[in-house]
């Protein structure tokens, strides 16, 4: 707000002597010096002007105040000791009679001293203004990660007053207080000003109430001065921001409305960036083409990536829009097109296991398995590894898939109404029978799984300290996991 002349005119250091009431609440817009009998066509109204009455006399006095009361001047600062002694017994009357405030400048105080201090109070106010739009900005920035809610929570706070975010079709969505939604029903005729169409015609009484701009509409309802904005960057709006206060907003607080708007508008279209995602899913669930620019695209791959940060780093990589993450215990797992796969690996950072190519959505399943080995593997070294690089493959691909499976369902049988004891043993022998580290992988505590350990032991009546028990045990899970495919590695932990 601009600085009032009762707060220029009562500065000790101008020595400015009122000589007719000042409002309390007038604006001073700027500083003018003229000595000229009628200055209006110069000025633009707020202004204090400032004048030592050179073509003054006490016939003119009253029509020269007449035409800067029609100007809308703040005030008169009249100068004395240059060309008047005193301030003119007519001006004074004059002013008196429009109700122009006038002060009288002593000789000791030079012009350019008023016009400084008026700068220096402007300048205040603007960087008042800019601190305050730039807190109330950090403010809703931070509401705005609590949702919409908390965005028209902490609007109505910094206004002062009550905000609406209502729907397309005017109905409440968030109310702070709660009792402003009854002012929506009151909004909803002028909503349609916010609308497109070339045959949208205003609502009857509509200058009446207010005016609209691109995207904004400014209006008196009862007691409240209102500006209701359009949420939304396309053609039509996906919602309205509406806020009232009891007197109109100075122009900073439509700054603090319009960055609430653009927030809102942030969280409203950023599903948008998903709809391509979305798609693809549909498509693979249909068995449809999926859409170019989406994922899944196969040949696809699945990494299970140590990190969980690679969610944050996806969401910040154009890559993201081709991938799918699924936060799992312990680790992150991400369906990447098969070209990308160790582009994915290097975002995630640490290890990761990265499983073969799948060629269609029914081979994810093993792939995820894939993954989630190879990651065990990964921890130990804390880099990328592929399934392919798993040490143990050639053993396993010499088998007799039949004779193995047959080997492997023998031996496993009496864990096979137990599938927590069969993901345990798994998970234990991947870890080198370290307990700890087995616990950590399956999210469970170390005791647990010292207890499931024990118990396959007992089950089976082997020693799992044993080596050479251990590698018949990896050996069968490897068979088992793989009952219609390839025999492979086995050694992650599949998690409950």
């Amino acid at each position: 707000m601009p600085p009032r002349l009762a707060a220029v005119a009562a500065l000790p250091r101008l020595g400015l002597r009122p000589l007719t009431p000042v409002p309390p609440d007038a604006p001073v817009s700027w500083v003018a010096v003229s000595e000229l009998e009628d200055p209006t066509a110069y000025l633009e109204g707020g202004e204090l002007l400032l004048t030592t009455g050179m073509r003054l006399t006490s016939d003119n006095a009253y029509d020269y105040v007449a035409r800067l009361v029609r100007r809308e001047v703040a005030g008169v600062g009249f100068g004395i000791g240059v060309v008047h002694d005193a301030v003119p017994p007519a001006l004074v009357a004059a002013a008196r009679t429009h109700g122009l405030a006038l002060l009288e400048v002593p000789r000791a105080t030079p012009f350019i001293a008023v016009g400084k201090a008026v700068s220096r109070m402007l300048a205040a106010e603007w960087y008042e203004d800019v601190t305050r739009a730039f807190q109330a900005q950090r403010a809703l920035s931070r509401a705005a990660l609590d949702g919409p809610a908390a965005v028209i929570v902490r609007l109505a706070r910094e206004l002062g007053g009550w905000a609406l975010l209502l729907d397309t079709a005017g109905a409440v969505r968030h109310a702070e207080p709660a009792s402003a939604a009854s002012r929506a029903a009151a909004l909803t005729p002028d909503l349609a000003r916010l609308r497109p169409g070339p045959s949208t015609p205003a609502p009857s009484g509509a200058g009446a109430r207010g005016r609209a701009v691109v995207g904004s509409l400014s209006l008196v309802d009862g007691d409240a001065h209102v500006v209701v904005q359009g949420i939304g960057l396309g053609d039509r709006p996906l919602g309205f921001l509406a806020v009232g206060t009891p007197a109109p907003l100075p122009h900073v607080a439509h700054t603090i409305v319009g960055a609430a708007a653009a927030l809102l508008t942030l969280r409203s279209e950023t599903p948008r960036s998903g709809r391509d995602l979305r798609a693809a899913l549909a498509a693979v669930l249909l068995g449809l083409p999926a859409p170019d620019r989406a994922a899944p695209r196969f040949p696809a791959t699945v990494l299970a990536c140590a990190d969980t940060g690679i969610v944050d780093a996806l969401e910040a990589d154009p890559l993201g829009d081709r991938c799918l993450a699924l936060p799992r215990p312990g680790h992150v797992v991400v369906i990447a097109p098969a070209s990308a796969a160790r582009r994915v690996a290097a975002l995630a950072g640490g290890p990761s296991g990265i499983s073969e190519p799948a060629a269609s959505a029914p081979d994810l399943a093993a792939a995820l398995v894939q993954a989630e080995r190879a990651l065990a593997a990964a921890r130990r070294t804390g880099e990328p590894l592929g399934y392919d690089e798993l040490p143990g493959q050639g053993l396993l691909g010499v088998l007799d898939p039949h004779l193995a499976r047959g080997f492997a369902d023998a031996l496993l049988a009496p864990l096979a109404a137990e599938p927590a004891l069969l993901t345990s043993l798994r998970a234990y022998l991947a870890s080198g029978g370290r307990l700890e580290e087995a616990a950590r992988d399956l999210d469970v505590h170390r005791h647990t799984l010292r207890t499931r350990v024990r118990r396959v032991a007992d089950l089976l009546d082997r020693d799992l300290d044993d080596p050479g028990v251990r590698a018949e045990l990896w050996v069968a899970l490897a068979v088992t996991d793989n009952a219609t495919g390839p025999i492979g590695l086995t050694g992650a932990s599949d998690q409950e």
